[in-house]
């Protein structure tokens, strides 16, 4: 497909904000719990950005904090429009979900490189 880096920049911000309301979490953790659910070609630097981006979107927002292990960290929370953005992102993905696979029907017949 023609741009699939714009549809998962789209999607890793709704993934990004579901993380980050679960628990306070910081980049590093964030880019190894995408690579856990499966998003293995994800780096700090595609993850960072979005996280700025959010910021300025007031979507976030970040606490210097100690860490265990050395020096500080900047910690992720969202912000109640963050929620909102979030609860939204979920809406139209189950929309969008839902007619993908409406359209695609039962198909197992998926070809593989």
């Amino acid at each position: 497909m023609a741009n699939n880096t714009q549809m998962l920049k789209g999607l890793l911000e709704g993934c990004i904000l579901n993380i980050i309301d679960k628990n306070e979490t910081y980049g590093y953790e964030i880019c190894e719990k995408l690579i856990e659910f499966g998003f293995e070609g994800i780096s700090e630097g595609s993850v960072y950005p979005i996280l700025i981006r959010l910021e300025k979107k007031k979507l976030v927002y970040s606490l210097m904090k100690k860490s265990p292990l050395g020096p500080m960290r900047k910690y992720y929370y969202l912000t109640e429009e963050g929620s909102y953005e979030l609860k939204q992102f979920i809406l139209s993905w189950n929309e969008m979900k839902k007619n993908v696979d409406s359209i695609l029907g039962e198909r197992n017949d998926v070809i593989r490189d």
